[in-house]
């Protein structure tokens, strides 16, 4: 199966609501549709 394509955009977003307004990755995660473990790839 490949591995689904984000916009940067979308990701910068993501990743600015868990380090900048303090909300817990698999939050970030559910409300967007997108794995927990996208979010820490994310943010690494």
């Amino acid at each position: 199966m490949a591995a689904k394509s984000y916009p940067n955009e979308f990701k910068i977003e993501a990743v600015r609501q868990v380090t900048d307004r303090g909300y817990k990755p698999k939050e970030v995660a559910e409300r967007l549709g997108v794995t927990t473990k996208s979010i820490h790839n994310w943010i690494k």
